[in-house]
């Protein structure tokens, strides 16, 4: 029995010492791959992911994560689900945005009044103990009177962190501004940016979970306030159960952070789990010409089981970055 130090979080390890192992990028035409011994951990899509036979065109996109698979191999993301097209792993455009006046939405694909999608590549590194990308997005406005328009610029850093035992962790981090002379204004709404997950279609009410550090569960975690969500279910690993713990930074605005969770029985309760960090959710949030606005958010991605102790501990450790 030993003690070992996992992302700077204190666990307890019922095996012998477990070495990290060490992140690397692999890019296509479709995207960035961050690997771990040949095994992808996950995808930034940099490509358009094109959408069924039958779909409006409208609802391609690119710029998010999929897959998000856990180190046994489990894909925990899911994108283009046919209840919701837009919805595209993980991911977080604003939604009722006015932009000169105009109201734009990010989110809804479908409304072609606006869009957020994969600009270039700013920065990419491998590190000894992680890889990262800095990635730029464009959110744009359709409906601008000269054409459409870059409304807000967001640079979205992505850092994996070396993999210990059966976790890894991952920093999403979001900087925003608007190239614009007038502000944009987020608008208070139950759905918009922050960093929004939409889970794979095996979970649903019956074999997956909730947890938010407030206490609160699938019933009661809408509209409450958390400094971390636990989102987990029924997997393939030999342990039967895989997760994701997200955590918000004390920094961010509206800190502990609203949430958006979808009730269990929507959808018949199949395949309907969906969690938001929503900084937005309460209160309308006006972004500056010339001024940068920060998220940040950090991923525990684990096989088997995570206690709220072990959830907290990530946590405070994570308010320290």
């Amino acid at each position: 029995m030993i003690f070992k130090r996992l992302f700077g979080v204190i666990v307890f390890l019922a095996t012998l010492p477990v070495f990290a192992q060490e992140v690397r990028l692999s890019e296509s035409k479709q995207g960035i791959d961050f690997v771990v011994a040949d095994k992808v951990l996950l995808t930034y899509q940099t490509g358009m992911a094109q959408v069924p036979e039958g779909v409006d065109a409208k609802f391609a996109k690119s710029g998010f994560i999929h897959p998000l698979n856990s180190l046994s191999g489990q894909e925990l993301t899911r994108i283009q689900p046919p209840d919701h097209y837009h919805h595209y792993g993980i991911w977080g455009p604003w939604t009722r945005t006015l932009v000169e006046g105009r109201e734009v939405d990010f989110w809804n694909l479908g409304d072609g009044k606006g869009r957020v999608d994969f600009g270039h590549l700013i920065t990419k590194k491998e590190h000894a103990e992680y890889a990262e990308i800095v990635a730029r997005q464009n959110h744009i406005d359709l409906l601008a009177r000269n054409g459409a328009q870059v409304a807000i610029e967001e640079d979205l850093g992505i850092r994996v962190w070396n993999a210990q035992g059966n976790r890894y962790a991952v920093d999403y981090t979001t900087e925003i501004s608007t190239p614009l002379s007038s502000p944009v204004i987020l608008n208070a709404y139950r759905y918009g940016g922050g960093i929004g997950f939409r889970a794979t279609s095996r979970w649903g009410a019956s074999n997956s979970h909730i947890l938010t550090s407030g206490g609160n569960d699938r019933k009661t975690a809408d509209g409450s306030f958390a400094k971390w969500v636990m989102v987990y279910g029924e997997s393939d690993d030999p342990s039967g159960q895989s997760g994701i713990l997200f955590l918000s930074h004390p920094n961010n605005r509206a800190h502990p952070e609203p949430m958006r969770v979808w009730p269990e029985e929507d959808y018949d309760g199949v395949g309907n789990v969906f969690v938001e960090f929503c900084p937005i959710r309460h209160e309308a949030w006006e972004i500056q010409p010339g001024k940068t606005n920060i998220l940040k958010y950090r991923m525990i991605v684990f096989d088997g089981k995570l206690s709220v102790e072990e959830a907290e501990a990530y946590w405070i450790e994570f308010a320290k970055y």
